[in-house]
């Protein structure tokens, strides 16, 4: 591999675990009804572990609904289960129509706590982010040793390297920190 296909492999994997980042902080409560808070959940579709937004439609009429309407009627009981087996903390209040989750205001505790998730979530994508640039630096170390990169390109290569890693932590701190803003504002 050349320096150039090492330092686009490690960008790539560094993006995903931003992409993993967004993903984790969309699915955290922010005081604020979001169909995204429901992401991660799953339902039990005909034996499949489905996405939610696969088996129903998710909206959100008012800052504090939302509102689940299943594509099949016969999956109302197994949306249900699924909300009240998760973590969300939500009380689901089925009709027989539409399921309607009513997201109460949050506590300054539970507040805090979500921070905490926050910040939990960015330093694992940071940690992400530096084992990918450990990898790429021992690739280009080992691109060295086979003679296929100079001794010189290699130290250029792991700067750029080093450089690729500060912008993804700058990317992960400016997620983190809005996602912060979001939930002390609400």
């Amino acid at each position: 591999m050349t320096a150039q296909q090492i330092l686009k492999d490690s960008e790539g994997r560094m993006e995903k675990a931003l992409e993993v980042l967004r993903n984790d902080l969309k699915a955290a409560r922010t005081g604020r009804a979001s169909p995204g808070m429901l992401d991660a959940l799953r339902v039990d579709n005909y034996g499949t572990m489905s996405p939610i937004r696969d088996v129903a439609s998710v909206t959100c009429p008012d800052a504090a609904t939302i509102v689940i309407k299943p594509y099949a009627a016969d999956s109302l009981k197994e949306i249900e289960k699924a909300i009240r087996s998760s973590d969300l903390g939500l009380a689901p209040n089925n009709d027989g129509k539409v399921i309607r989750l009513t997201v109460p205001a949050m506590s300054g505790d539970q507040r805090k706590k979500i921070v905490a998730q926050v910040k939990k979530s960015a330093e694992a994508a940071k940690v992400s982010c530096r084992n990918v640039r450990r990898d790429g630096n021992k690739s280009l170390d080992d691109a060295e040793k086979a003679k296929t990169l100079t001794e010189d390109d290699r130290d250029k290569s792991k700067e750029k390297m080093q450089d690729l890693l500060k912008g993804y932590e700058g990317k992960i701190d400016a997620l983190a920190a809005a996602k912060e803003k979001e939930v002390m504002d609400q």
